[in-house]
């Protein structure tokens, strides 16, 4: 499955595309949660800012 993903962003543009992972702290429970998104590499430092 693994090698469907990997193969679908070597496709054209997918340069661009990053995958960013964010560790957040849920409110209702107080453990720590991971955020994953695929993000265009401009968008990147967005993702890290918002909350």
């Amino acid at each position: 499955m693994a090698k469907k993903v990997v193969a679908s962003l070597q496709k054209r543009g997918a340069k661009d595309i990053t995958k960013a992972i964010k560790m957040v702290k849920s409110e209702k429970t107080g453990s720590y949660i991971f955020r994953e998104e695929v993000v265009n590499k401009d968008k990147v430092k967005d993702f890290f800012a918002k909350k």
